[in-house]
């Protein structure tokens, strides 16, 4: 089963939802973007990271522009899924920009980064970071791991929207270039579902696209079967059975060294008479 739930932004509380107590050991619960729980290296946030990565489920986040990239990056970058990742911690991971894994037997394309509205009061590497703003070589990767995946997937997760949902939904008519990349991808992708965070709302724009924010939506009710392991049959114990055929062995030997010394008695007393 695959959830999505939009910018946390250090929000423990999501995390006791009822509706993720359904949630096993290959299932996943994805954010899209303001995390947030990457923010000061303090110890307290090291046990509350620990304590996200012992869920018993996978809890999968895109980055936003309520993150703090230079504590972000010290996480080294691994291929889990079909795709790169940073773990954080336990079951807990970021899934990088352009990647497109394999969760929960779903195919699921992600693009995090944003760009912050208003950054006049904001003060880089404090509260804000430059690296928010995706690179021209990630957006590139992202368009090439569409194609080799013939630009089909069942989900899209982004942080920012596409052009056009953004135009729908707020009206405002301004756009970044990450808004003009991902409506490339709208125009040519093949997808049954795309969520996306950033707007702060919970909306379905019909057939398939969610803006999300404070809400937990069911993307995939699929359970997945649990795989049965072959049981290996032990192997044969010979021991015993060696055991007894030495015993064996030994009785014989036994057995022939007293018929020998009868038949030398024997023959001796016959040569004296």
């Amino acid at each position: 089963m695959i959830y999505i739930t939009g910018d946390m932004h250090a929000d423990f509380s999501r995390f006791k939802n009822r509706m993720l107590h359904k949630l096993k050991k290959n299932d996943a619960l994805i954010i899209c973007g303001d995390f947030g729980f990457i923010w000061d290296g303090s110890p307290k946030e090291q046990k509350l990271l620990k304590k996200i990565g012992k869920l018993p489920y996978n809890v999968l986040f895109v980055e936003g522009t309520h993150e703090n990239y230079d504590l972000l990056e010290k996480y080294e970058i691994t291929e889990w899924c079909g795709g790169k990742t940073r773990q954080i911690s336990g079951r807990l991971r970021q899934l990088m920009r352009g990647q497109v894994f394999e969760i929960a037997e779903k195919t699921v394309f992600t693009f995090g980064g944003g760009q912050t509205d208003d950054i006049y009061d904001l003060q880089e590497g404090t509260n804000w970071w430059r690296r928010e703003i995706p690179s021209n070589e990630e957006l590139e990767e992202g368009m090439e791991n569409l194609e080799k995946a013939d630009n089909k997937v069942d989900f899209i997760v982004t942080y920012e929207p596409p052009a056009k949902m953004e135009d729908f939904l707020i009206g405002s008519g301004e756009r970044n270039h990450i808004n003009t990349y991902l409506n490339k991808i709208f125009d040519t992708a093949d997808f049954k579902g795309w969520f996306f965070g950033k707007l702060h709302l919970n909306k379905l724009i019909p057939p398939k696209y969610h803006a999300v924010y404070d809400n937990i939506i069911v993307a995939d009710s699929t359970k997945i079967k649990k795989k049965k392991e072959e049981k290996v049959k032990p192997p044969k114990k010979h021991g015993k059975k060696n055991d007894k055929e030495n015993t064996v062995s030994e009785k014989d030997d036994v057995d022939n060294k007293v018929a020998e010394k009868a038949e030398n008695q024997k023959t001796k007393q016959t040569q004296e008479e």
